[in-house]
Parts: structure tokens; C-alpha cells; sequence
């Protein structure tokens, strides 16, 4: 693996997931392979379970991880090619790409989509310059499109589970991911790296539920069963991911905050009893319930505490592909 910013940079997912989970088992199986690495994670907007579970994932391989929020500790980025530079950008990122990659063996990058114009944001071109002028591995710390570690996070969650649960071993599991009411807009980020990878992964029965107005990029969905009723969605259900993304087509907005899309334990009566996943962080009593959340339906914690084996086993991967300095 040279880089991590979507499931197209997996060759074999199951063994990828197996790899994470054999780091469970083992965290310092590997304690000298980051041994004289540097990894530096740079962070364009907030963030708290991505940050310490890349920074635990890394120590565990022996490397070394130096934290910098661009945002408010560094100068502003220019990413546009041929910018005049007479506004409020100050470095531009073709002179500060370059400079990092003699500091660092691995950049771990996060951004965040403005939400303003879908074509700007779609165009990954932030984290696309720093992949041409670093010229080093860039991980993904999630984009502004795509969570891959998130992902990556979560089959590992769904593996789990699947694998002490004698009722699914001999089916697929009914994964759906359902979107829940929020405050403000959200990007499509979580759902759709979500969607990608289990429609890439191939495993499940995903169906994908939402208001009308909702719908993502089919690039993600495409595999998909698709559906505004979200009490047929969750009919027979193992698993219920929920997510709020705002609109994809005219992007960025909300036009439905309608709270009967909340998960409750009255809407889990009709799952096979099913877990509850969430990225984290959540909004209780708003995208779901506290009943829901500190009940026994619940398996976010677990899920976000796999964040450390999910980060472990992709920069292990890229570690092995660079060598020994």
C-alpha cells in the first residue's frame, strides 16, 4: 500500500480487516518496524478519536507522531495552481509539501468540505496537492468526501461481530445505514466511504435509508438498495449504522430535521436485534436516543476504540512498503 485515501487503495479488504484484528490480539507485535519513522498528522479542523487512535497506533509500531493543527497554529494554505497569493493564504501548499516530506516519512492528513460548492469540495484538491508535491505516503485523516479510516474502522467493528454471533454464520448480515436528524449541516463524508466500502467489501445485504432529498453521490451507493421508508429498511436489520449527512444535489443544505428519523428502541423491536453503530460524535436525543446509546442495541464504543487497530494495520502496510530507513 503507497497511500490511504479511499477503499481503491486496498488490494485485499478481508486481509486488511484481519490484519487489524490480529493487532487487537497483539498491539506490539511490531514494536521496530516505525523504528527511526516520523509520521506527521496535520489537522485542518477539529478532531479527538482520529487524532489519539492514529497517534496510540503509531507509537505501537514504533514510530514517532508529531501533531500540528494547521488551522490555527500554522500559516494559511493556498492549493490552487497559479493562485495569486494578495489575499489571506500566506504559504502555498507546492512549497509546503516539499519541506514536510524532509521531516516526515508518512503524512496523515484531515480536512473538512466547506459545504458551499460541491464541485470544490468533490475535487479532493486539497489533499490531491499534497499527494503531488510531497512525493511521501499521505493517509487519509478523513477528506472532504470520504472517512476511510472510519470504514476501515467499522468492517473491522461489523467482522467482530459477525464472527461471535452463531445466527450469521451462515448468511449475510443486514447492514443499514440510516440517516438521523441534526442541528446543522453535515457533510456526506462518513456515509459515503461507509457505503463504498461495504458495497466494495461484498459481504452484506446494505440498504441505505433517508428522507427524500438525501440522496448521495451514486458513485458510493451504486450496490445499494436505496429506500425513503426507513421501518422497511430496518425490518430484519443486524446492524444499524447511523449517520446524518446533508443534501448531495443542492449540496449542503437541510431540508428535512424531521425527529421521528431519531433511532429508538421502539423502531429496534423489528431488527433481528440489531447493533447500533455511530462515528461518533453523536447528539443525544437528537440523531439517537439515550436509550438507544447506553443500551445493550449499542456498539459505538467498541467501535471507536478499533479506531487504534484500523490506523495500526494501514500504516504497518505502508511502513512495509517503504523499508527499513
Amino acid at each position: 500500500m503507497r497511500q490511504f485515501i479511499s477503499v481503491d487503495d486496498v488490494v485485499d479488504i478481508e486481509a486488511l480487516v484481519d490484519r487489524a484484528l490480529d493487532f487487537k490480539k497483539n498491539p506490539w507485535q511490531l514494536p521496530e518496524l516505525g523504528r527511526r519513522r516520523r509520521i506527521g498528522c496535520l489537522f485542518l479542523n477539529p478532531s479527538m478519536r482520529t487524532r489519539l487512535s492514529t497517534q496510540v497506533a503509531a507509537q505501537q509500531l514504533g514510530m514517532e507522531c508529531l501533531v500540528f493543527n494547521v488551522g490555527t497554529e500554522g500559516w494559511a494554505l493556498e492549493i490552487e495552481d497559479e493562485a495569486i497569493m494578495s489575499g489571506n493564504t500566506v504559504e502555498h501548499v507546492r512549497d509546503a509539501a516539499p519541506v514536510m516530506a524532509r521531516y516526515f516519512d508518512i503524512l496523515a492528513i484531515r480536512t473538512f468540505p466547506k459545504l458551499q460548492n460541491r464541485d470544490d469540495d468533490y475535487s479532493e484538491l486539497l489533499i490531491r496537492q499534497f499527494i503531488r508535491f510531497s512525493g511521501i505516503p499521505v493517509v487519509s485523516l478523513e477528506s472532504a468526501t470520504l472517512h476511510p479510516l472510519q470504514s476501515l474502522t467499522d468492517l473491522v467493528t461489523i467482522r467482530e461481530s459477525v464472527a461471535s454471533d452463531t445466527g450469521l454464520s451462515n448468511r449475510k448480515p443486514r447492514i443499514v445505514l440510516t440517516w438521523a436528524p441534526h442541528i446543522k449541516p453535515l457533510p456526506q463524508c462518513v456515509a459515503n466511504s461507509f457505503a463504498q466500502w461495504v458495497n466494495r467489501w461484498g459481504g452484506a445485504d446494505f440498504v441505505i435509508t433517508h428522507p427524500e432529498d438525501y440522496e448521495l453521490d451514486e458513485r458510493f451507493t451504486r450496490g445499494a438498495t436505496v429506500t425513503h421508508d426507513q421501518q422497511e429498511a430496518l425490518r430484519d436489520a443486524d446492524f444499524v449504522y447511523v449517520k446524518n449527512w446533508s443534501t448531495y444535489r443542492d449540496y449542503g443544505k437541510i431540508y428535512c430535521n424531521d425527529p421521528d428519523w431519531m433511532l429508538t428502541h421502539e423502531k429496534l423491536a423489528q431488527t433481528r436485534s440489531a447493533k447500533v453503530m455511530h462515528c461518533l460524535p453523536v447528539r443525544r436525543n437528537v440523531e439517537l436516543s439515550d436509550e438507544v446509546l447506553d443500551g445493550p442495541h449499542s456498539i459505538v464504543t467498541r467501535q471507536a476504540s478499533n479506531r487504534v487497530w484500523a490506523a495500526q494495520a494501514v500504516l504497518a502496510q505502508i511502513l512495509e512498503n517503504i523499508g527499513r530507513p
